[in-house]
Formats: structure tokens, sequence, C-alpha cells
């Protein structure tokens, strides 16, 4: 890799490079993140229809060419136009003897904290969970005990005073699932890598959320039929669809959708500190026609006791995250009202594992 390639793909900010026709030439990892396209897809297209910036910026860009002096904007409303906008600092210079290229750089306190959160849980969130992993071992003990001695206390009271037993019971039952929730983090174990056919997940994941909690669903599927093998554990994997479909139908209507889209995109990859990157082309979207997020917690969703719901947990979004950045991928998420898609982008199997386990696709 040159050294201007390097840098290019090291900047921690999006960057984009527009021609003189104002259509995009290239972006950079950190561009291609939070516009949630490859350098492939955006290639040639103008610039104008792909970056929504609600600032009267053209005539001061143009000018800023024909001058060759750089341009500053800040606190513009930046976006895709496929979800809310971010308030954005924008840097906007004529890129020396290229004939009227100009690069763009995005920056802004928000989007650096959003895009830090898409590659994995956080290491405070890790923390936050190993605690409640130690509180939860502590609390279940006791927990017991209360349940039992209310139920030893229900077989002498009058049919008035049981429903103050069944409360202390169910309630300590309650309670106890939510630790187990939260022990789940520490126990889960690390995926067993196999080559994984991702429609049969899907599909198995489809069924079982169609006679239980789906069944006021309709679900559609969108599948590229002739994506590759990802590398995981098939039945980790069921778990985060499952969670990500009981998330879809809790925030639709009843008959409402819920689409299952598949694709592959060869350009994705998992930027790395050192420039480099992890291809991640297995592309699943799950995409619902509910309300969308709250705005206040989007860029919190996937770290741990932050739920979008009255008397969520919290550890649903979290638990999936930790299993995606377990195999190496990226889970995210873009939400409006009417439309919340998570996309979960995923590494193809290797030409080793293929091999190892040649004939049990």
């Amino acid at each position: 890799m040159s050294n201007d390639s390097a840098i290019w793909s090291s900047m921690p900010v999006p960057a984009l490079l527009v021609d003189q026709d104002d259509n995009i030439l290239s972006l950079n990892p950190a561009a291609e993140t939070f516009l949630n396209a490859s350098t492939k897809a955006m290639q040639g297209q103008p610039v104008w229809d792909k970056v929504m910036i609600d600032a009267p910026l053209e005539d001061a860009f143009h000018r800023a060419r024909q001058h060759g002096t750089p341009l500053f904007v800040n606190d513009a409303d930046v976006g895709t136009g496929d979800g809310p906008p971010v308030q954005c600092n924008l840097q906007i210079a004529p890129l020396q003897d290229s004939g009227g290229q100009m690069l763009f750089l995005i920056s802004s306190r928000e989007l650096a904290g959003r895009m830090t959160r898409s590659q994995g849980v956080k290491s405070s969130a890790k923390s936050a969970i190993g605690m409640a992993e130690m509180l939860a071992h502590e609390i279940k003990n006791p927990l017991a005990g209360i349940t039992g001695a209310a139920q030893l206390l229900s077989m002498n009271l009058s049919p008035e005073d049981l429903e103050l037993t069944d409360l202390i019971v169910a309630e300590s039952r309650r309670i106890v699932k939510l630790l187990e929730q939260v022990e789940q983090f520490g126990n889960l174990s690390p995926p067993a890598r196999k080559p994984v056919n991702i429609h049969d997940v899907l599909d198995r994941a489809r069924r079982s959320a169609l006679v239980g909690f789906g069944a006021h669903m309709s679900i559609v599927e969108e599948y590229d039929p002739s994506l590759p093998p990802a590398e995981g554990d098939a039945d980790q994997l069921v778990q985060v669809i499952l969670n990500l479909l009981k998330n879809a139908s809790e925030a639709s209507d009843d008959n409402g959708k819920i689409r299952i889209r598949t694709y592959y995109e060869h350009s994705f990859r998992l930027r790395r500190a050192d420039g480099g990157g992890q291809p991640l082309p297995l592309q699943i979207e799950i995409i619902d026609d509910g309300p969308g997020l709250p705005q206040d917690i989007q860029g919190d969703i996937f770290d741990p006791f932050v739920s979008g719901r009255e008397n969520g947990t919290g550890l649903g979004l979290a638990l999936v995250s930790k299993i995606i950045s377990d195999h190496g991928g990226m889970i995210s998420v873009d939400s409006i009202p009417g439309r919340t898609a998570f996309r979960l982008s995923l590494p193809r199997a290797s030409k080793e594992i293929l091999e190892k386990y040649e004939g049990s696709l």
C-alpha cells in the first residue's frame, strides 16, 4: 500500500473526493461507513444527490474551486436521505494540480461517537456487563430463598393473602430471568467457526418467529441466491436474527411487515486502526415498518441497559452486538418513522474453513 493510500484509509473522519463535474470519485472507509455505501456503488454519482447538506453551499463550492481557496461550513445538518441528519462541520478544499477535483472532510463530535460505537460494544459497556455478571451471581441465591419462603407461606394463607405471595414469587422469577440474560454475556462461548449458509440461518429464525412472537406479522424475503457461505456459528447467528425479528415484531402493529434482505457488497470493509480492513461483504438487513427508534437513544442502542421500549431490559441488542463482534462482523442501524433497518455485515468463509468442512454445507 502506498503512503497516500494508507493515509487515505487511516483518516478517522469521512472524506470524499469529487471530480470537476461534482461527481464522486472516491470515499475513504470512514465515509463508506457514514454513507452506508461502498466506493464502487458511489463512484460517478453526483455528490449533491448522495450527500444532503442543509446549507446554501453549491455557489460557494464552485467559487472555492474557481479561486483555489478552501471553504469551511460549521454546524450544517448532513445526511444521506436514508436516516436522520447529523450536525457536522465541513472542510472543503481544491486538490492541487488535479484539474478541479475537490476534497470533502466531514466531522462532528456526534458522528465520531456514532462511528466508534458501530465498531462493537464499548469498553465502558463491557465493564458494566462484567459488574452486572458478578452481581447477578450473588443476587440469584437469596432470590431463590425468597421465592421458596413465599411458596411456604402461601400454604397456610387465605385466598385474599395468596395474591401477595403470588406477586412475590412472580416478581422474583422475573428478576431471575433478567439476571440470567445478564449472565449470558459471560457464558457465551466463542463462535464455533464453520461455513454457514446465511439463508438456512434466516429460514430457521423466520419459521420460529412465525409460529411464535411473529405470528401476526408478514415476513418478506428478498434473498440474493448467489450469496457465498459466511464464516461463523450458525446457532449463535440464529439467536441474533431471532432477537432482531422479535424487536421488529414488537415495534410494528398487527399485520405489519418485516423484510429480510440479503446482498453482497464486495468493497465493504471493517476499518482497522492500521489503515487496513477486514472484508465484510455479506449483508443482511432486517427492516420493519414500525414507528422508529427514539432519536435520543439511536446512538446508544447497542449499549447494555439502553432500551427503546417501556420495561425493556436493554440487553437483547447488546448481546446481538457482542455476538456479531465476536464473529468479526459489524452491526448498524438506520431508523426513521415508518422504517427501521438493522444491518449485519459478515465475513465470508475463508478458503481454509471451506476446505476443512467440505461437503458439510
